[in-house]
């Protein structure tokens, strides 16, 4: 007789053959020189090291159109006299000039290759200025399907916003498209409509009026931040703050919404404070004091911009009133609110240096949310979350994307990679001490830019385990491992199958309501049970399967 045991639905363990024999191979997608020029640190990108833009727009509502320059100071760490700077079609790059000189250059597709003229010396600060313009992409389905957002408000009033994740920054604005290289500091300077607002990241320095009646704001970012992360949203808004008595002492927090929105956004908008105290004890001190906290509202549903965070979630608790993890718990709060924010520690401190493990980013967010329910509800409520939220996993494919093609891998990078944290968290069996790796994390990895390599061998030094193939299975594999087992008289025995090669995971079981620890490999182990009549339970914490094939 065969027992499924019941933490995972039986249509997930029916994988055709070549599914099951798909260990670490990735996908098969096929990529161009686009994907390679857009994904990987090319030569043209390689010798020079971002310090400061200052990104100076004008946005034309009127046409839809976004005209400007970026002034671009970099740092040369090797001599070479050609760059790349990235803007997609169908906007255009008109003009380049350093040292008072126009640079001749070249486009290919979303690349634009600049022949630089002056000495580049190893060392020195150079800086050239970028003019560009024309109709950026209109998001068809953002922040999934990003670029720019033109709306209306509900008074009829222009709703304007970007979002870019995935599809780039260059998709409106050029810059060294690529997320290793993130700029030092930025200064970003929007002209709109002198009836509207602009929010973009970072704190306002001034506003100036113009004499045609239109407004420029200028905001100053004085943290790294990765390209997504920078944005515009103009709007007809108003503004109301607080201060947040943090780990690093008081926090500005600023919110803007739409005129009409303002009472439902002081009342919703108290999650705000909940989460910075939740995740400054979960991950340290929020990383951007310095930048302030902004909560935006967006036309959009929302997306993580460092200190400029979106927000479109209807004032609602849950995902759009809904509970992702179907337990409850997840109508105790603002899904937009907790989760973007929570990517201030995991994306906007701690990023990605190729797109390939975003899983840093959706992994440790999505867990996130089920830690803010734990602080205030509780371990078991916390629990549940993250075990409800499997239920979205879909094991379609590994959640590292391919390297160097600006390539995203499956997204089970969200729910599956929560639960594998979940699960990581249960094999270390030390609460305090899982507590201080994540505060760790944010400390030692602080505004930097980093590989999966990384995250893994810090995970292994902290919990003091080997924890490769634990994470060769989740983040590279797409079964789910599964513990076989049989009772012979007074004898257990156990192995794991349905994993990759080597998997050696510890596992929590019961046997008979008496918690013991398995130490599984792919052979058959044995373990002598002085039970009667033994039956096993595996913790349910663990994202694994079981089945007992006793006869």
């Amino acid at each position: 007789m065969k027992k499924l045991l019941g933490f995972i639905f039986i249509s997930l363990f029916i994988l055709n053959s070549t599914k099951a024999q798909g260990l670490l191979k990735g996908n098969t997608e096929h990529f161009s020189r686009q994907d390679s020029l857009r994904g990987s640190i090319t030569k043209e990108r390689a010798w020079w090291d971002v310090k400061y833009y200052h990104l100076d727009i004008k946005v034309n509502p009127s046409d839809s159109t976004i005209t400007g320059s970026n002034t671009i100071k970099y740092q040369v760490l090797q001599e070479y006299n050609r760059m790349q700077i990235d803007l997609q079609k169908p906007m255009d790059i008109y003009k380049v000039i350093q040292d008072g000189k126009a640079l001749k250059f070249t486009r290919e597709g979303n690349a634009f290759f600049i022949e630089l003229l002056a000495p580049q010396t190893v060392g020195k600060t150079k800086e050239l200025i970028v003019f560009y313009g024309g109709k950026p992409k209109v998001a068809v389905n953002p922040p999934w399907d990003g670029g720019i957002t033109w709306k209306k408000d509900g008074n009829g009033k222009l709703f304007i916003a970007s979002s870019c994740q995935g599809l780039g920054a260059s998709v409106w604005w050029p810059n060294k498209d690529h997320m290793y290289d993130e700029v030092k500091s930025m200064l970003i300077s929007v002209n709109v409509p002198g009836n509207l607002t602009d929010v973009s990241n970072g704190r306002l320095q001034s506003v100036k009026k113009l004499k045609d009646g239109t407004k420029t704001y200028n905001w100053y970012v004085s943290n790294p931040i990765n390209n997504y992360g920078i944005n515009i949203n103009i709007g007809d808004y108003v503004s109301f703050s607080e201060k947040y008595e943090g780990e690093k002492g008081n926090l500005d927090c600023i919110y803007y919404v739409l005129k009409d929105n303002l009472a439902k956004a002081k009342e919703q908008f108290k999650d705000v404070p909940r989460m910075l105290k939740a995740f400054e004890h979960w991950f340290g001190p929020y990383p951007f004091y310095e930048d302030s906290f902004k909560l935006v509202e967006a036309p959009y549903l929302g997306m993580e911009h460092q200190s400029s965070v979106t927000y479109g979630n209807g004032f609602k608790n849950g995902y759009r009133g809904r509970d992702l993890s179907g337990t409850g718990w997840g109508l105790k709060f603002d899904f937009i609110i907790i989760h973007e924010s929570g990517h201030e520690w995991f994306a906007n401190n701690i990023t990605h240096k190729d797109i390939a493990d975003m899983w840093i980013h959706e992994s440790f967010t999505n867990y996130s949310e089920s830690l803010f329910v734990e602080y205030y509800y509780g371990k078991e409520a916390g629990s549940e979350y993250v075990r409800g939220i499997r239920k979205n996993i879909q094991n379609d494919k590994p959640i590292i994307g391919q390297y160097d093609v600006n390539n995203e891998g499956s997204s089970d990078m969200y729910y599956k990679g929560a639960n594998m944290l979940h699960t990581i968290r249960q094999i270390l069996n030390d609460d305090e001490k899982w507590r201080s790796i994540l505060r760790g994390l944010n400390s030692t990895f602080y505004h930097q830019t980093v590989t999966t390599k990384q995250i893994e061998d810090y995970l292994t030094t902290e919990v003091g385990i080997d924890l490769s193939t634990v994470f060769n299975q989740y983040l590279r594999d797409t079964r789910i491992p599964t513990l076989e087992y049989y009772f012979k008289g007074n004898t257990l025995g156990f192995r794991w199958t349905n994993s990759v090669y080597g998997f050696n995971m510890p596992l929590k079981v019961a046997i008979n309501g008496k918690e013991m620890w398995l130490k599984p490999k792919t052979n058959w182990e044995q373990q002598i049970i002085s039970v009667e009549n033994p039956q096993l339970e595996i913790d349910k914490n663990f994202y694994v399967a079981g089945f007992d094939i006793t006869e």
